[in-house]
């Protein structure tokens, strides 16, 4: 009996022994593999959309990147793919959900055991975004913590490279990213990031908007593998498209006109809209240039005509319309389903030299091609100088914009009248990458996806609720802007408090959620009068495209050499009288020469032909 009971309590403490180890292993269960189920259809909100910070400057195309050889092997595993709800191991200790957007994504417990780490550029103006109020709104409301690292964006631009290079030490994610196609192709095939398209069970707004939105899809994958390894910012307003308007100074045109100085013109028909000729257009400036407009005894500092060149708003491409050209910076359009460039076309030589001639008889101010977007809003402010100029609204250009009427695109001496069809996206890809080494990227997404929610990307652009808009809604159920406190502008109100980055703001947002800002409508307006009416049913803008690493080094040996052939030539033909044959002749064959024109053409073809039948 006595060794019976002896035996008994060796084999009681060998259970508890395999007992306590079992318990033994932390709280935080590991990513399982993905399993064959799909998780049940999520109820969401509707798509979400809205307007975008005020841009200082154009977005820069990326310099394509080649791909090197072994910098790192791929060491970090892919992380696991898609859960139904109900089976994925978050869900029984932390609470994880997704498919209901009204609930917390994690329990309490969850909030207190798991955070992220998201690296960030942001504004010089805004607030740390630990301490913004939309993050903590969204932590309320998801049980995410996330911890930001804010830093300058002139730091981020030199601390890239290296955040990417230390593989021991990389946060989960960055926001405001900036990543270009070459970028995540390199990183893409090191298994540096998540593949986000293989979460997107976790992810029912940003789902549906590939879903309902191909075009969209088909600007975020990655040709390589077709997977998608960034989320984008989208801002569907329809005012990049044409970045230029031609505003003219009314009391001075009235005085043209009283002085006999413009042909079929009368000041009863200085209205918005208006179209002028090419040659009334010339006698207005003329007499702009050779009278006291502005009153001061002078003649000499009035400007006739004035803009930024190739800036990314207010610059000189809309002149070429009077030619029948829809010009932009880099001078690539799409038509009638073709990659197209305008500097092929024989009447890209006449238009520059019938503007050449306005620079050389001074309508145009030559200060233009040199002056910084700065300086030129600068010399609009007080005593007016300007006759007429382009920019995007005249309201942040001159200091009395009543005077001032925004015009029709001009008539060309030959009858042409259109616009410039810009290729500034509206789609912004690249904004948000998570690193491979992330342990919970299901997470991470899912709390990301609240900010494709419409009221979520309102405020994510625009400010929170309770600082910028009041917490009741209108009779619409639209957000009401609060009354802007005392010695604060809508702007810096709006950089303090909005992050700005990821979000989706589109029609159903401006109709349903929040309002255009009254300058965006007005700009909207404009436009609608006087420059979609000009751009001709076959010509579009050329889309975000996706390349291949063939393509990608193409476009790194020759592009950039392209783009400073072209922009050297042409304002040494602007500003020295035009181009001649000979001149044109030469240049026709470096682009088929030397320059590679036909090869970057093929790039891009190839990759819009891909776009369109996706």
């Amino acid at each position: 009996m006595k060794n019976m009971k002896k035996w008994l309590a060796i084999l009681l403490l060998v259970v508890m022994a395999v007992s306590l180890t079992a318990c033994s292993g932390g709280n935080k269960p590991e990513p399982t593999a993905a399993p064959t189920a799909a998780p049940t259809a999520a109820p969401t909100a509707a798509p979400t959309e809205a307007p975008a910070a005020e841009p200082t400057e154009a977005p820069k195309a990326e310099e394509p990147a080649k791909e090197e050889k072994a910098e790192e092997k791929p060491a970090e595993p892919a992380p696991a793919a898609a859960a139904p709800v109900n089976d994925h191991p978050l869900n029984a200790t932390y609470g994880f959900q997704w498919s209901d957007p009204t609930l917390p994504i994690l329990n309490e417990k969850g909030a207190q055991e798991l955070s992220f780490r998201v690296y960030s550029s942001k504004n010089a103006s805004a607030l740390d975004y630990n301490d913004m109020k939309i993050m903590a709104d969204l932590f309320a409301m998801t049980n995410v913590q996330v911890n930001w690292e804010n830093v300058s964006e002139s730091v981020y631009s030199q601390q890239k490279n290296l955040i990417f290079g230390n593989k021991d030490n990389r946060p989960d994610a960055i926001y405001h990213a900036g990543m270009g196609a070459g970028e995540i192709i390199k990183y893409a095939k090191r298994k540096v990031l998540v593949p986000i398209s293989d979460y997107l069970d976790y992810m029912p707004n940003f789902k549906k908007l590939l879903e309902e939105r191909p075009d969209i899809k088909a600007q975020l994958i990655n040709t390589e593998d077709g997977k998608i390894y960034s989320l984008p910012r989208i801002e569907e307003m329809g005012l990049l498209q044409s970045p230029n308007l031609l505003f003219l100074n009314v009391p001075w045109t009235k005085k043209a006109i009283e002085a006999g100085a413009v042909e079929g013109l009368t000041a009863e028909d200085l209205k918005d809209g208006l179209s002028l000729k090419a040659a009334q257009m010339e006698q207005i400036l003329a007499y702009f240039r050779d009278n006291d407009m502005n009153g001061n005894g002078k003649t000499d500092d009035e400007r006739p005509l004035s803009f930024v060149y190739n800036n990314w708003q207010g610059n000189q491409c809309d002149l070429y319309g009077m030619f029948g050209l829809n010009d932009n910076l880099e001078h690539r359009v799409v038509v009638d389903g073709k990659i197209t460039y305008d500097i092929q076309d024989e009447r890209f030589k006449e238009a520059t030299n019938f503007i050449a001639g306005w620079v050389t008889a001074g309508l145009i101010d030559k200060v233009s091609f040199e002056q910084s977007q700065d300086n030129f809003l600068a010399n609009g402010k007080g005593l007016e100088t300007y006759g007429a100029f382009y920019w995007w609204e005249s309201e942040t250009v001159v200091s009395n914009p009543e005077n001032y009427i925004v015009l029709s695109p001009l008539v060309g001496p030959n009858g042409d009248q259109t616009i410039c069809v810009s290729n500034n996206p509206e789609i912004s890809a690249g904004e948000v990458i998570l690193f491979s080494s992330c342990k919970y990227p299901e997470v991470l997404l899912a709390y990301f996806d609240r900010y494709y929610d419409p009221v979520i990307s309102a405020q994510i652009n625009y400010g929170p609720i309770g600082i910028v808009y009041e917490e009741a809604r209108d009779e619409k159920g639209m957000l009401v802007q609060k009354p802007l406190p005392e010695g604060v502008t809508t702007d810096e109100l709006r950089l303090q408090n909005a992050p700005l980055g990821i979000i989706y703001l589109g029609e159903y947002a401006w109709n349903n959620v929040v309002h255009m800002e009254p300058r965006a409508q007005l700009r909207l307006e404009r436009l609608q009068l006087c420059a979609t009416p000009y751009v001709p049913a076959n010509v579009k803008p050329c889309p975000n495209l996706q390349f291949t690493l063939e393509e990608l080094n193409t476009l790194s040996n020759y592009e950039t050499n392209l783009n400073d052939y072209i922009r050297t030539n042409l304002i040494s033909w602007l500003m020295k009288g035009g181009v001649s044959d000979a001149a044109w002749t030469t240049f026709q064959n470096d682009l088929n020469g030397k320059v590679n024109l036909a090869g970057i053409q093929k790039v891009y073809q190839d990759a819009y032909d891909r776009y369109i039948a996706k």
